[in-house]
């Protein structure tokens, strides 16, 4: 696996028209949470706020999200036409992506992390 050092390296690493994908889904994530801090997790761009919020990454026929089973199960029945998995969901590349649905599950995200952190600081 190529390690990348920043979100910028990870983009610039692609063919141009996956770099204009993965350029708007960090503009769109970074307006919709723009307290959360991006970095490098797993090898793909990450955004974190009391812990990561989704991961996102370009592959050969898709664009992958990772926000983590409840991210899934939470909006499951607007991730039917896609393919998804207990973490993941695949946009394919040959359809235009939701933003919208992605900035839904980054801000669910968001707000399942911040009651965790609530929760601990009450104990």
């Amino acid at each position: 696996m190529q390690k990348f050092e920043t979100v910028s390296d990870y983009i610039a690493s692609f063919p141009s028209e996956k770099q204009v994908l993965l350029k708007q889904i960090r503009t769109t994530l970074q307006k919709a949470v723009p307290e959360a801090t991006e970095t490098i997790k797993y090898g793909m761009p990450t955004l974190v706020l009391h812990g990561n919020l989704l991961h996102y990454a370009a592959m050969k026929n898709h664009i992958g999200i990772y926000p983590a089973p409840s991210g899934i199960e939470k909006f499951a029945k607007e991730l039917e036409p896609y393919h998804t998995s207990k973490g993941a969901v695949q946009f394919p590349l040959d359809q235009p992506l939701p933003y919208d649905l992605m900035v839904k599950i980054a801000l669910f995200r968001k707000e399942e992390n911040v009651k965790k952190i609530k929760s601990k600081a009450k104990r």
